[in-house]
């Protein structure tokens, strides 16, 4: 007699996400391998809107379509409750330094983009399936540029020589400082005051001479900005609401 099983994928086998239903609406969730990680954990990510199951390296991939499925309500009600994505199109309005401004488009088959901040308009002048890709464009050039001024005078003033500075699209730390002295940052930055975003040079600066946040590290951090306090509660308040501004809605 021969009896028919299921066979259960093995633990090997390469499988980035699993998909779960509940109430008709099916939703994508990834799955990261973690080799230190003893059990299934489920977290909605705000930054990258997405949802995301940690499992041990060795985990069942029926097991975590189970476990995410148990919890499909909760994932549901995760996303419902994020923050209303704003994609970069025309109309759309998103915070530049603090201020809100609106996205006016201008199709061209060629051109660049004019900033009016007097009347608190974004002009784009381009093909309009270019649009996002030349807002964000212009978006992290005037992170970078802003970014390196104030890491550079941050750095003169503590006798360092200016470094290196890279923007990224980071989604848990709004900036970092390596082992070698290299600074990264968000360049959401560019949205949030420009309090905020000089702050946070001060901040990895500071780390150039505390690698930790010991009360040396942060006597240095308030006096290169004295508004550490101001720009870390606006941060608090407001900065997870800056990733859902050129997401897909």
């Amino acid at each position: 007699m021969f009896r028919l099983f299921r066979r259960e994928p093995s633990p090997n086998v390469s499988s980035d996400h699993i998909d779960v239903v509940h109430e008709g609406a099916c939703y994508r969730v990834l799955l990261k391998r973690v080799p230190t990680a003893r059990r299934f954990t489920l977290r909605v990510r705000n930054a990258t809107r997405d949802i995301v199951i940690t499992m041990p390296k060795r985990g069942s991939i029926v097991s975590a379509r189970d476990f995410a499925q148990r919890h499909a309500a909760w994932i549901a009600a995760r996303l419902h409750r994020l923050p209303q994505a704003v994609p970069f199109e025309p109309g759309a309005v998103f915070p530049l330094r603090g201020e809100e401004i609106t996205i006016t488009h201008i199709e061209k088959l060629r051109g660049g983009i004019e900033v009016v901040v007097e009347e608190r308009l974004f002009k784009v002048s381009c093909n309009r399936q270019h649009l996002s890709r030349r807002i964000h464009d212009y978006l992290k050039q005037e992170a970078q540029r802003e970014l390196e001024g104030a890491v550079r005078r941050h750095c003169t003033t503590l006798g360092f020589a200016p470094r290196k500075v890279t923007v990224r699209d980071t989604t848990s730390r709004w900036g970092s400082c390596s082992a070698s002295g290299a600074l990264n940052f968000s360049w959401r930055l560019i949205m949030a005051p420009p309090s905020v975003l000089d702050y946070l040079a001060a901040h990895e600066v500071a780390h150039l001479v505390h690698m930790n946040h010991s009360e040396e590290f942060w006597t240095v951090a308030k006096k290169l900005a004295p508004h550490t306090d101001h720009a870390e509660a606006w941060l608090f308040a407001h900065g997870s609401k800056l990733h859902r501004f050129g997401a897909s809605s």
